[in-house]
């Protein structure tokens, strides 16, 4: 695996450093389950906006080793529930995913009084990401941000 080159990184952050549709996989009882969400990328994290009480938190809570896949990178990591929106500490952060998802944070379908709506950290660690013909082995824990 190599280490995370601050080309793979540009390209990560370019791609997924805004709202993307990704597709995150998990299991429960040896059952693989995927969906499509809107994330964003941050410093070696996918950062969803989720119901708590969804299946995918309930199957995460079972086994938080998570696939993803999306615009020509796949790889796992490892999922957490960071709690509550609007915590003090999620307020900060949960502004700036309100502003990455505002084309569709207020349809209705984000309810942040309600104590289940909840920050899903994915803390990535190993992928795959092909982009012009070139392909990335990422060790993301090793990762050096600048």
């Amino acid at each position: 695996m190599n280490s995370f080159t601050q080309e793979a990184q540009s390209i990560m952050n370019e791609r997924f450093g805004c709202d993307r549709l990704i597709s995150i996989g998990t299991t429960l009882d040896n059952i693989p389950y995927v969906r499509a969400v809107n994330a964003v990328y941050h410093e070696g994290c996918f950062y969803i906006i989720t119901h708590a009480q969804s299946a995918k938190m309930k199957q995460i809570e079972q086994n938080p080793i998570v696939a993803v896949c999306g615009e020509w990178f796949t790889g796992h990591g490892i999922a957490e529930n960071r709690g509550y929106v609007l915590t003090e500490q999620n307020k900060e952060f949960y502004q700036t995913l309100r502003a990455s998802f505002e084309s569709w944070i207020d349809n209705g379908h984000v309810d942040d009084s309600d104590m289940n709506t909840i920050i899903l950290c994915i803390h990535m660690k190993t992928g795959v990401l092909y982009s012009n013909g070139t392909r990335y082995d990422i060790d993301f824990t090793n990762i050096e941000l600048s």
